[in-house]
């Protein structure tokens, strides 16, 4: 297996869409399995972009880091990294932001009139894009209705691949994962192993596919 000469991007972790100067929109995102994957394509001899949230881990060896807080940062940072072979979009961005306040919002003044826009979709806007890399790959986290939903994501948005979990549980940051990888020639159940394993069995999906 080996990524050598490719140019892999990987995103990880969540964003933090802010509400005031103290208060964010987040998720429970640890980007570990956004790490591991970045890690592994490294280890492959791949030239790796991971593009992170806010999270507290440690750089793998062998990769550029972009440190980004917000959906449009992490955009903007796939974006300026582009060209590339692949994109592994792990990244859990928000799906929706606010207009923030300058200052912190008071709970006397009661509960804050938040109005809710769409943050960017960089799935979708990479799979319509003119530099759209030749295997792009987006993750789905559902609490029902799993496969069914993934496999409508991979045509919504244009992907080639996507790899789907059940997050309904307490699942969020652990360190083993149970995904269904979802192609155009079907549906692949993966066993429960630890998120080093997933990344490995999937940047072995990935050489194969790239050749």
């Amino acid at each position: 297996m080996t990524l050598a000469g490719k140019h892999i991007i990987v995103t990880a972790g969540p964003t933090h869409e802010p509400i005031d100067p103290v208060r964010v929109i987040a998720n429970r995102s640890s980007g570990k399995q956004g790490f591991a994957i970045a890690a592994a394509a490294a280890n492959a001899g791949a030239k790796v972009t991971l593009v992170a949230g806010p999270v507290a881990l440690e750089t793998p060896v062998g990769l550029d880091r972009i440190d980004v807080e917000t959906a449009e940062q992490m955009a903007e940072a796939v974006f300026g990294a582009l060209p590339a072979d692949a994109a592994v979009l792990v990244a859990a961005v928000a799906d929706w932001r606010v207009e923030p306040s300058r200052t912190k919002l008071k709970k006397g003044s009661g509960p804050p009139q938040l109005k809710f826009v769409p943050t960017r979709d960089i799935l979708t806007e990479l799979g319509s894009s003119e530099q759209r890399p030749r295997l792009l790959i987006g993750f789905a986290a559902e609490t029902e209705h799993v496969v069914e939903q993934a496999v409508a994501k991979r045509e919504r948005k244009r992907a080639d691949w996507i790899v789907a979990n059940d997050v309904s549980g307490d699942v969020m940051g652990g360190h083993r994962n149970r995904v269904h990888l979802i192609t155009s020639a079907g549906v692949e159940d993966w066993p429960e192993a630890p998120k080093e394993e997933v990344a490995q069995r999937l940047v072995s999906h990935i050489a194969e596919a790239l050749g």
